[in-house]
C-alpha cells in the first residue's frame, strides 16, 4: 500500500468513495476487515472510515485539526484517537499496514480496502482539505466561462467549443447567478479534469477574496429579439470568505438558530412583568430512532447509539452536548415570545426567579437522565473487561473535552462526572484497575484534574468566567432554590450557601457574555441529526423508561432505574 505524499489528493485513492450514504457503504462491506473511506453526508462532509468487524459495520469519523499555514508543514492533521497524521492517506496506511485497532473500544482492524468503481464526485470538505499544485496549475490555465469582462464572450457556449479534441461529452447544467454572471456552466467530469468541474468564478485565483456582489444585476446582455431580457434573482448566495482557501468558493450556509445574533440592547431593556412559566424543552416530535412506541433500553437503539458515539470524536460529542444543554437552559435560541412571557432575556436569569420553577425542574431531570445514561454506557458493557475500561476511558475523554477552556459546558461535565462517581460504577474495582493499566493517561487525568475540578465547582469555588466557560454550573443553585439542603457541617454549609447564591447572581448578570461565548464555540458547527436528537431530554427519558414509563413521577422513575443499575453492577463484578 503506497503512502501518498503530503498534500496529495486523497480522492484519487482507491479506498475513497466520496459522498456515500451509510446504508450503501454497509452493503459494500461483506467480510470482517473490509473497509472504505467516505465523506459523511450528515457530518458536513468530513471523512469517515467504515469497517466491518465481528459481523457488524462500524463507522469512525476522522477528526481534522486545521493548522496555520506555514512553509514546510501540512495545512491540517488527521486523527482517530490520540495519534495525529499529516494526511488522511498516511493515517489509513498506518492503521492498515500495522494492523492496529481503529479504536481501543471496538478493537476493529481494517485490513482489506473496498475500492470504488469509476470517477467519484467531489465533496465540499475535499475542496477545503486539498491544496494540490497540479490542480492550481490547471485552474490558472482555464479561461472559458469566467466572471470577468474578458470572458463574457464565452458565456453560453458549449463545452466542446472550449475544450480540446478528445474531450468527453458530458451533460452541462445552467446555474442561476447574481451580479455580473448571468449563466455559469457546471459539468460533471472525472477527477482528471477537475478544473472544469469547479464553478466559473473559481477560474480567477486572486490573493484577495472577491467583493460582495450587488443584489441587482450589474450587466444586461441584449438578446436576439431586441427586447430586454428578464432576470430573476431567486436565491442570492454570497461566497464565503471565511475558512475557504483561495480559488475555492462555496455558498454561505444559512445561519442556524444557535448562530443568530441577538439584536436587542441589554442597556435599553427594562423589567417586564412575567406572564407564564416557560419551557425550553423541544416538542416531542416523532423520533427517527425510537419510533412512536418503544420499550425501555431497546437493544437495537442502544447499538445504534453506541455506533454514533464511537463514530464521533470526544470533541465533536462535546459540542453536540453543549448545543443541547444551551437549548435546555434557555441560553441560545430563545424567541421573543418566550422572553416576553418570562420577563427576562435568558434561562440563566429565569432560573433564579420564583417563576422559574418549571425550568429548574427540567434542568434537574436532564441532569439525572444524563447521569443515568452515562452509567448505563459502562454497566451495559457485558463483554470483556477491556470493553468496560474503554467505556470508562471514553467518558473521561468526554469530560476533558467539556471542561473549562475546551467546550466549557459545565452542566455536561457535571453529568459525565456524576456517572463516573456513581456507586454502581465506582465499585467496579477490576474495571478501574484495568483502566489504570491500559489507559494510564486517562486514569491520571480523572484522579488529578477532573475530580478536584468537580469538587471545586460543587462548592462554588471553580472557574466560572465567561469565555473560559460557555455554560456555567447551574446544579448547585437549582438544587438550593428548589429547597434541597446542602450537605456537610452547618458552618461549612453556610459558607457554601453564600458562595452558591453569589454565583447565581453573577450567572444571571453575565448571561449575555455566556451567550456570546457559547455562540462563538458553536459557530460553523453542523451537528449530526441523530446524535443531536439522542442528547435531548425527551429522547433520554423515553430510552431509559420507555414510552409508557416516562409519564411516571421523576422520583419513582429514578428509584426504579437505580435498582436496575444495582443489578447490572453486581452481575459484572459480584461482591466477594
Amino acid at each position: 500500500m503506497q503512502v501518498p505524499q503530503d498534500g496529495e489528493d486523497f480522492a484519487s485513492q482507491p479506498w475513497y468513495h466520496g459522498p456515500l450514504p451509510r446504508q450503501t457503504a454497509e452493503a459494500l462491506l461483506q467480510q470482517d476487515g473490509d473497509f472504505l473511506v467516505r465523506a459523511s453526508g450528515s457530518g458536513g462532509g468530513h471523512p469517515v472510515i467504515s469497517c466491518r468487524w465481528q459481523g457488524s459495520v462500524l463507522h469512525f469519523q476522522v477528526l481534522r485539526v486545521a493548522l496555520r499555514p506555514r512553509p514546510g508543514r501540512p495545512i491540517a492533521l488527521f486523527q482517530l484517537e490520540d495519534e495525529r497524521f499529516p494526511s488522511l492517506p498516511a493515517l489509513v496506511h498506518s492503521y492498515v499496514t500495522g494492523q492496529r485497532p481503529l479504536t481501543q473500544a471496538t478493537g476493529a482492524v481494517a485490513s482489506r480496502p473496498v475500492t470504488q468503481q469509476g470517477p467519484i464526485r467531489r465533496s465540499f470538505s475535499e475542496d477545503t482539505l486539498l491544496d494540490s499544485p497540479v490542480q492550481t496549475k490547471l485552474l490558472r490555465a482555464r479561461k472559458w466561462s469566467d466572471s470577468q469582462p474578458a470572458g463574457l464572450e464565452h458565456v453560453g457556449q458549449s463545452r466542446e467549443r472550449n475544450s480540446g479534441p478528445g474531450a468527453s461529452a458530458v451533460p452541462t447544467f445552467a446555474l442561476s447567478r447574481m451580479g455580473s454572471d448571468p449563466v455559469l456552466l457546471k459539468t460533471l467530469v472525472p477527477l482528471a479534469s477537475i478544473a472544469d468541474s469547479l464553478r466559473a468564478s473559481d477560474g480567477q485565483l486572486h490573493a484577495k477574496a472577491p467583493t460582495k456582489p450587488p443584489r441587482t444585476p450589474s450587466l444586461v446582455l441584449p438578446n436576439a429579439s431586441g427586447h430586454p431580457p428578464t432576470y430573476c434573482e431567486l436565491v442570492p448566495r454570497v461566497p464565503s470568505a471565511r475558512g475557504t482557501p483561495s480559488g475555492h468558493s462555496c455558498p454561505e450556509p444559512e445561519a442556524l438558530w444557535w448562530e443568530a445574533q441577538e439584536e436587542e440592547e441589554e442597556k435599553d431593556r427594562c423589567f417586564v412583568r412575567p406572564q407564564a412559566e416557560v419551557s425550553f424543552c423541544p416538542p416531542d416530535n416523532p423520533s427517527g430512532l425510537l419510533g412512536l412506541q418503544n420499550r425501555p433500553l431497546e437493544p437495537k437503539v442502544l447499538r445504534t447509539l453506541r455506533g454514533l458515539l464511537l463514530e464521533h470524536h470526544p470533541g465533536s460529542t462535546a459540542l453536540h452536548l453543549l448545543l443541547a444543554d444551551c437549548q435546555a437552559a434557555g441560553l441560545l435560541g430563545v424567541t421573543k415570545a418566550q422572553q416576553d412571557a418570562m420577563g427576562v432575556a435568558s434561562g440563566l436569569e429565569l432560573l433564579t426567579l420564583p417563576h422559574g420553577h418549571r425550568l429548574r425542574s427540567e434542568l434537574l431531570e436532564r441532569h439525572e437522565a444524563l447521569v443515568l445514561s452515562g452509567a448505563l454506557a459502562v454497566l451495559g458493557c457485558t463483554g470483556p473487561l477491556e470493553e468496560r475500561a474503554a467505556a470508562l476511558r471514553g467518558l473521561v475523554e468526554l469530560a476533558l473535552a467539556l471542561r473549562p477552556g475546551a467546550a466549557g459546558d459545565l452542566p455536561g461535565l457535571a453529568a459525565v462526572m456524576g456517572a463516573l462517581l456513581m456507586p454502581q460504577v465506582s465499585r467496579l474495582e477490576r474495571t478501574w484497575r484495568q483502566l489504570r493499566r491500559s489507559h494510564t493517561e486517562a486514569a491520571l487525568a480523572f484522579e488529578q484534574e477532573l475530580k478536584p475540578l468537580m469538587r471545586a465547582l460543587d462548592e462554588g469555588a471553580g472557574p466560572c468566567d465567561p469565555g473560559e466557560v460557555a455554560l456555567p454550573h447551574m446544579a448547585p443553585a437549582v438544587r438550593l432554590l428548589e429547597g434541597e439542603e446542602l450537605p456537610g457541617p452547618l458552618d461549612e454549609s453556610c459558607e457554601q450557601l453564600l458562595r452558591t447564591l453569589q454565583g447565581a447572581r453573577l450567572m444571571a448578570r453575565d448571561a449575555p457574555k455566556f451567550r456570546e461565548a457559547a455562540a462563538g464555540r458553536l459557530r460553523g458547527f453542523r451537528p449530526n441529526r441523530e446524535l443531536r436528537e439522542a442528547l435531548t431530554t425527551g429522547f433520554m427519558r423515553r430510552l431509559l423508561w420507555g414510552s409508557r414509563g416516562e409519564g411516571s413521577s421523576r422520583a419513582a422513575r429514578v428509584e426504579k432505574f437505580q435498582r436496575v443499575l444495582n443489578v447490572l453492577s453486581q452481575r459484572l463484578e459480584p461482591d466477594s
